[in-house]
């Protein structure tokens, strides 16, 4: 999320590295005064101890170290949990893991995983298969989408530990004076002409990045289709269905959108439409949930008036087609168990504390990411910080993954490229401009 991507990739970067809400402390920064081992050992590297379990950690503003600490203090002196972080951005994380786990690094005891990347490392042999007995646990109450995020050939491969979801914000008072009825699902026409009526614009990710895929499969996702028709893990036998009538209704969607996208559509981002919603001109937007411990503590330092968040609405993500359900991203975090791990057990164990209802509670109030378990969303401090979780929550059970396949970066590269600039697209050529590169680099015809 990447955060970055928000989603987790960065995920939370996709994802979210959001603060409490009444936190003073500044975003981010702060997760390396507080990891327990703060650099990544040397390829290969290997204490030797088996009790002392090593968790790779994204970015975040120091909640994994704390969990970390709380899990060890309640083993009880079974095993200690030490955090190394990896790099910020989702695609460096993927590499420097993989890298390390092709070389059958018995240090990776614990990492957590952007789950775009999950059926990669699964394929690949390089996660412990999770016990069924972990399986029924783990997934017990567990939002869908981040149970699909977590599966990999009809298996649990990974363990859900925090899920992440795009809301469509709006300024009531825009909303209103549109006469838009946000209590009914909305659809993204409906959204495009309000912002002509009231001379504002809609702020959603249109940078040629990880977010125009996420944003990109959840059109398409909504509009009844996928993005890969039919996986293998044959190159050969992926089936794409971009040019679909799904692939086709969401290249009409995105072009339509940046119509009134602003004049810094191609180049936005999460933060930057976050920027736009707060003190620009963007009346609606598509983001996760960070923007709101966002607005709140910039409420706080005085740099935001306390009026701007107090107009905030949220509701579900907008429809493709009226009377068809949206299909919100996806994001987050799983924990993968490193297959060469000394303590697979161990790791197991610890990997079930850390997404303990109470420790994914903590997570969502203190770092903004969203929990996968459901139940957590009833949690009156979780309601206390973010009244939207109700919405959330929903939002997660609809949600759809990204394309699950080995071959994922080749498929997001292929898409960046030929959906950027929105503006560009041509819904009756670029569905299959799209579809003709992705196969060729599949076949290694051609590069990204």
């Amino acid at each position: 999320m990447s955060i970055e991507d928000r989603d987790g990739s960065t995920g939370s970067r996709p994802g979210s590295r959001g603060r409490r809400a009444r936190s003073r402390r500044a975003w981010g920064g702060s997760a390396a005064a507080l990891v327990l081992a703060s650099t990544l050992a040397a390829c290969g590297g290997d204490s030797g101890n088996a009790s002392v379990l090593t968790w790779y950690i994204n970015p975040d503003s120091g909640g994994q170290a704390e969990i970390a600490q709380r899990c060890t203090e309640a083993a009880n002196g079974a095993y200690t949990i030490e955090v190394s972080q990896l790099p910020r951005e989702s695609s460096q994380q993927r590499e420097q893991l993989i890298r390390r786990l092709a070389a059958e690094d018995s240090s990776i005891d614990i990492m957590s995983l952007d789950p775009p990347y999950i059926p990669e490392f699964a394929q690949a042999g390089f996660l412990a298969p999770v016990p069924e007995d972990v399986v029924a646990r783990v997934t017990e109450d567990v939002v869908q989408s981040a149970v699909d995020g977590a599966t990999w050939d009809g298996e649990v491969v990974s363990v859900p530990f925090w899920a992440n979801t795009q809301l469509l914000w709006y300024k009531k008072s825009v909303a209103e004076a549109a006469g838009l009825d946000m209590t009914q699902p909305v659809t993204w026409e409906q959204l495009v002409q309000a912002a002509q009526e009231q001379g504002t614009t809609i702020a959603a990710q249109g940078i040629r990045a990880e977010a125009l895929t996420v944003w990109l499969n959840a059109l398409i996702e909504s509009a009844g289709g996928s993005v890969i028709a039919e996986g293998s893990d044959d190159p050969a036998g992926i089936q794409l269905g971009l040019d679909s009538e799904a692939g086709v209704r969401a290249a009409e969607t995105m072009k339509l959108v940046s119509g009134v996208g602003g004049p810094a559509f191609s180049t936005a981002g999460e933060d930057a439409n976050a920027t736009d919603f707060e003190q620009g001109d963007a009346a609606f937007m598509v983001n996760w949930p960070f923007v709101w411990p966002r607005a709140q503590s910039a409420v706080e330092a005085g740099t935001l008036e306390a009026s701007v968040p107090a107009d905030y609405g949220w509701t579900l993500y907008p429809s493709v087609d009226t009377g068809q359900p949206s299909a919100p991203p996806y994001g987050g975090i799983n924990l993968g168990i490193g297959a060469f791990s000394t303590n697979v057990d161990g790791a197991f164990e610890a990997a079930e504390c850390i997404v303990s209802e109470e420790n994914q509670a903590y997570y969502f109030t203190t770092n903004g990411n969203p929990a996968a378990k459901a139940t957590v969303y009833d949690d009156p401090a979780v309601l206390e910080e973010f009244p939207m979780a109700p919405v959330i929550r929903q939002s997660l059970e609809q949600a759809a993954p990204r394309p699950q396949t080995v071959y994922y970066n080749e498929v997001s590269g292929g898409l960046q490229r030929t959906y950027h600039p929105a503006s560009s697209i041509d819904p009756a050529q670029t569905p299959q401009e799209a579809t003709d590169l992705i196969e060729a680099v599949l076949r290694g015809e051609q590069l990204l």
